[in-house]
């Protein structure tokens, strides 16, 4: 999750570092309560609830909180930060959703063999940190092709 924080600060030096924080928290409390309930640590549906608290958390902060704020004011970071921020926030919202739905149908509700989540579980984790890093590597791309041909044309 701190590539949204990397993302922001490499375009925008002024941004808070609890923002950093927060996203690493959000996903520490996401992951830890997950593996916990799966783990028997705790109760299952306490782990579930507990992680989508934390899931919950980061889709706050990137869509409305201090991340989502800076992105959406197009006069601290540019349109290919912009671009990039949007997919991220997509893979986040609809290619994570991968997980929590398996916790619940395969863990808790058992419907889905463990093998067969376990397949799944890679093959999501396969296709959203890939579209991840080839989001961050489109914007950065763009971004500096287009510095590159502003100091090529004439003034």
């Amino acid at each position: 999750m701190i590539e949204f924080y990397l993302i922001l600060s490499a375009v925008q030096r002024n941004i808070s570092g609890m923002m950093f924080w927060r996203l690493l928290i959000g996903t520490i409390v996401m992951l830890a309560a997950g593996y916990s309930g799966e783990a028997g640590f705790v109760p299952p549906m306490m782990g579930f609830i507990v992680g989508m608290c934390g899931w919950g958390f980061i889709l706050f902060e990137i869509f409305m909180g201090e991340a989502g704020s800076v992105c959406a004011s197009g006069d601290k970071v540019n349109k290919h930060v912009q671009a990039s921020f949007s997919t991220m926030r997509f893979i986040v919202t609809v290619g994570w959703s991968i997980y929590p739905l398996g916790y619940f149908f395969g863990y808790l509700m058992g419907a889905v063999e463990d093998s067969t989540l376990n397949l799944v579980y890679n093959l999501a984790d396969f296709v959203n940190k890939i579209a991840f890093c080839l989001a961050i590597w489109a914007s950065a791309k763009n971004s500096t092709l287009e510095k590159v041909e502003g100091a090529l044309l004439p003034h």
